[in-house]
């Protein structure tokens, strides 16, 4: 009984120390979740967008061994706020994406915080070169950055997760492009496509505007002042809730872009618009005519209304352009172009903004004219490609690698007044007004005052003018417009002359290995060609641009203060002489190219007389063997008839002992 006892006693005692181990371990645990809960709950120092947006290149650089290529970043951005994880704006902006040049919904907002996060050292930066020989940038989390990640709150984790894993699992989502569209997809196969190609379209009204300084007598431009309330439509395309922060009041849009035109050119398009016929005008289509000689014929595309304004023969032409394209259901715009083209290739595409949506004259969103310039530049870019020769389209598409329809144009904005009005420095605020100026101008290079009320911002693809005096501002900025055209047309030049460069250097490669390759000379042939084609065009713009740079006239300096001010900050005789540097350095390049192409056609020329000297070799070893199997033959011939004699002789002596019998 005692020894009983004592066993049960020495159980009680272990079973005691057992759960007393058991509630310090839970203790500790406890302790470790509330641990962990305050640190989750621990301040970052960032806002709630950046802590996801920085958890979002966390999950992509897998713990920083990754690099996370931007355009991918943004698309996973744009999907974030269409999922309500970001609270951002975006809008509609070109891009090159592997050689096309394409409309993305971008946010400013996250490409601001994209950049704040590297300037705090929790992102860091690389830039890599791609076969478009346009560098691509790409993140990767810092290990700063990832002392970060794990104080952000569980709560943010799981949003995330929403738009970065496939639904159900924990598949990563990566963006990838198909040229055409981005695609979201995972390792198991799941695919979706992304919305972020798809812009938006707004209802608006507008009249065609042309600058005085652009005119030549002519009768004025028509208004649709009158029309203004039709784009007060209930239904929109857009997306998202926008947050507006700036507003214009009378604001006018010209878009602008560079065309290799000359005298010829500008006469044969007199003639094509019917500008010397009595009855000027008309519609116009971008369709040829293949039975010019037919009597009827149909055509179911949207025209174009073209009404002269005033031209000169050999200088210039300005018209207005009434497009009446299809829109989508529930979306109303007039859209009239005021059009002016010249010798110098200047195209200008000018509309005065009557309305958009329900805002009339004033008050006009920025997120709504980012959306309307769109529109603007993809309509302007089908009005000109219908009244321009073949042989300029045909230029046009190899500059732009056959995706002409959607080059790219500056903007130039003139508003009489911004709200709220504010100094140059305050509008540069790294903030909520330099992200909503960056979606009609691109990235801000510069704001100045030219004078109390008139406000100047730079941006990569366009300016902004605002203030009561803007307009007074017109011959300095349309002279300006005329040569950051040339400048962004040389810019898609040079970068064409690279794309040159490597289809040269893939002909050379075509030709090394043309021994091995039966095939090969032919496609050579081609290819030395068509790149004698491509350098043959590539020296005729440049002599259109070389041409341009001489006869553009730069206007003189402005009398009065604002006017100088502004000049000063245009530096538009410096930009000429840049430009011409810039353009005699293509020169250079152009005559080294034709030199490697004569390079190429001499090889091309020794792997012909090699094919040839091998061919004949060939031909004569085939000949030498044809002779000695001839030879053959004829010796296996003449004793076949020693053969045949023998046996014609046996025969016969056998013939003849039938008939006689033995005989000597």
């Amino acid at each position: 009984l005692y020894f009983i006892i004592a066993i049960e006693g020495h159980m009680a005692d272990e079973d005691k120390e057992f759960k007393d181990e058991l509630d310090e371990s839970e203790e500790e645990s406890s302790g470790s979740e509330t641990d962990t809960d305050s640190e989750e709950e621990e301040d970052t120092g960032l806002t709630e967008n950046q802590n996801r947006l920085l958890y979002l290149c966390e999950l992509h650089s897998d713990g920083g061994r990754k690099w996370m290529r931007k355009p991918a970043l943004i698309v996973l951005i744009y999907e974030g706020i269409v999922a309500n994880v970001f609270d951002f704006d975006y809008a509609p902006q070109s891009d090159l994406i592997e050689n096309r040049r394409v409309w993305l919904n971008i946010s400013q907002e996250g490409k601001s915080d994209i950049e704040f996060l590297r300037e705090e050292e929790l992102l860091a930066g690389l830039q890599k070169p791609t076969r478009s020989y346009k560098p691509v940038t790409c993140y990767q989390i810092t290990k700063k950055g990832m002392g970060v990640v794990k104080k952000i709150s569980r709560k943010d984790k799981e949003i995330v997760h929403e738009v970065t894993y496939m639904r159900g699992s924990r598949e990563l989502l990566e963006a990838e492009w198909d040229g055409n569209d981005y695609w979201l997809q995972s390792k198991s196969g799941y695919r979706r496509k992304s919305t972020i190609t798809d812009t938006e379209d707004v209802s608006y009204v507008s009249s065609a505007y042309v600058p005085q300084c652009l005119r030549y007598g002519g009768r004025p431009t028509l208004s649709n002042a009158h029309r203004a309330h039709e784009s007060a439509v209930n239904t929109n395309q857009i997306r998202d809730n926008l947050d507006e922060v700036i507003t214009l009041n009378s604001v006018s849009i010209i878009v602008a872009e560079y065309v290799p035109f000359g005298a010829n050119q500008i006469v044969q398009l007199n003639n094509n618009v019917g500008s010397t016929e009595r009855v000027q005008g008309g519609f116009i289509s971008p369709d040829v005519d293949d039975n010019a000689g037919g009597t009827s014929m149909t055509d179911d595309h949207d025209l174009t209304s073209v009404d002269i304004l005033d031209y000169t023969l050999t200088h210039h032409i300005n018209f207005e352009a009434e497009i009446r394209f299809q829109e989508e259901s529930g979306v109303v715009q007039v859209e009239t172009f005021g059009v002016s083209l010249n010798a110098e290739g200047t195209c200008f595409y000018g509309m005065q903004v009557e309305a958009v949506m329900d805002r009339i004259k004033d008050n006009i969103s920025l997120d709504h004219l980012a959306r309307l310039l769109v529109d603007v530049q993809q309509d302007s870019s089908a009005i000109v490609d219908s009244i321009i020769s073949e042989y300029q389209r045909e230029l046009m598409q190899l500059i732009f690698l056959g995706d002409a329809s959607n080059r790219n144009k500056v903007n130039l904005i003139i508003a009489n007044e911004i709200t709220p009005h504010l100094t140059a420095e305050e509008y540069m605020d790294k903030g909520e007004y330099e992200n909503e100026l960056k979606q009609v101008i691109g990235d801000t290079k510069a704001a100045y005052d030219i004078s109390e009320h008139d406000t100047l911002i730079f941006g990569a693809y366009g300016l902004l003018v605002c203030g009561p005096n803007s307009r007074h501002h017109e011959p300095l900025l349309c002279a300006y417009l005329q040569f950051i055209t040339i400048d962004i047309f040389v810019q898609n030049y040079f970068a064409r002359m690279w794309i040159l460069s490597a289809d040269m250097e893939t002909t050379n490669k075509v030709i090394e290995v043309s021994e091995s390759d039966p095939t090969s000379l032919a496609r050579i042939r081609y290819r030395i060609c068509k790149l004698a084609r491509d350098i043959i065009q590539l020296d005729e713009i440049l002599g259109y641009l070389l041409e341009a740079l001489e006869i553009i006239e730069i206007p003189p300096e402005p009398p009065e203060q604002a006017g100088r001010s502004l000049y000063e900050r245009l530096e538009i005789s410096g930009m000429r002489s840049q430009l011409v540097r810039r353009t005699t350095d293509l020169k250079k390049n152009i005559a080294g190219s034709q030199r490697y192409l004569d390079v190429l056609r001499e090889r091309a020329h020794v792997v012909s007389e090699g094919k040839m000297f091998e061919l004949n070799e060939n031909l004569e070893a085939n000949s030498r063997k044809l002779c000695n199997l001839q030879s053959y033959n004829s010796n296996t011939a003449h004793s076949l008839q020693i053969l045949q004699v023998m046996f014609a002789g046996m025969l016969s002596f056998d013939w003849l002992h039938r008939l006689t019998g033995n005989w000597t």
